[in-house]
């Protein structure tokens, strides 16, 4: 069935990117318990960005971005990797990594919206149906954290921003496309976005951060992260956003939260509430019948 929908080369980018992705939500979190998000962020961002900057003049590859492209790579870089990894880690702080992964990937069912009103995209029976189940189990979620001890659902709302943000911002690349190689646009937007992060990281947070001082724990999911979910994964994101047919999205936004849940159970110990469970089986089959052979999604495949 992949080999249907995805050219071999990049198949093994595909399995990399889902088992990436999905664990990166763990780590996240074991991380985030020892720094700051915004610095976290910051981290994970410009790291990031001198890694594949680095793999982008190894292959010798064009690393300009001609200026008549500057704004929209600003644009796309605020809402893909800005706002979403803001949001994304001061929200998983306030959730479970396995119930955050769930409500992060019901970006498709925004995306169905969001296409068919900036894209003229049909709002078909088949996609009302989908969004429908995906605001079913993001309300489950959202009911379950006011039940819980009464507190307001900020970590669910966070998240959710994150996802629609993620959704504009894939409907954003569908109309204008930035004509460089997805290693050059990757590094890129993580510099564009990683600079007013850090920014924000030395004015808001504690000037006493020191990176030595995280416990091992810390630091491994730290340096997960940084290589794994931000080197690697986004730039496998934008290698198959830019090169894979749209199909290929629906596999990929179906494994990762699946993934995401199962290795919550492994590396963190989370326990998926029935809530959990109920929510990440209506986002899979909203999502599923979103994206099942005859639809298509607002976007082309991400991270």
């Amino acid at each position: 069935m992949l080999s249907s929908i995805l050219p071999g080369r990049l198949l093994w980018v595909f399995i990399g990117l889902a088992l990436g992705w999905g664990c990166n939500w763990p780590m996240m979190k074991i991380a985030l318990t020892e720094m700051g998000p915004l610095h976290f962020r910051a981290l994970c961002l410009l790291v990031g960005a001198a890694g594949v900057f680095a793999a982008v003049f190894w292959q010798g590859l064009p690393w300009r971005v001609p200026r008549a492209h500057w704004g929209w790579l600003v644009l796309i870089a605020m809402l893909n990797f800005a706002v979403w990894n803001v949001c994304a880690a001061y929200g998983i702080r306030m959730l479970s990594s396995g119930r955050a992964v769930i409500l992060a990937y019901t970006m498709p069912v925004w995306g169905v919206l969001l296409g068919a009103w900036l894209l003229d995209e049909p709002l078909t029976a088949r996609r009302l149906a989908g969004l429908a189940l995906g605001l079913g189990g993001m309300g489950l979620l959202v009911i379950d954290e006011i039940a819980m001890v009464g507190r307001a659902p900020l970590g669910a709302i966070l998240i959710l921003t994150a996802a629609l943000v993620w959704a504009f911002g894939l409907v954003v690349m569908k109309r204008r496309k930035v004509d460089v190689p997805a290693s050059t646009l990757t590094a890129w937007q993580m510099l564009v976005a990683g600079t007013p992060i850090l920014v924000g990281a030395l004015v808001l947070e504690d000037s006493s951060f020191r990176v030595w001082e995280f416990s091992p724990a810390a630091a491994w999911a730290a340096i997960y992260t940084i290589v794994v979910g931000f080197v690697f994964c986004q730039w496998a994101w934008i290698k198959i956003a830019l090169v894979a047919p749209v199909a290929v999205s629906s596999i990929l936004t179906l494994a990762v939260p699946v993934v995401g849940v199962m290795s919550s159970i492994l590396i963190a110990g989370e326990r998926p509430a029935w809530a959990d469970v109920a929510a990440l089986l209506a986002v899979v089959a909203a999502i599923g019948i979103v994206l099942s052979p005859g639809a298509s999604l607002a976007g082309r495949a991400k991270t």
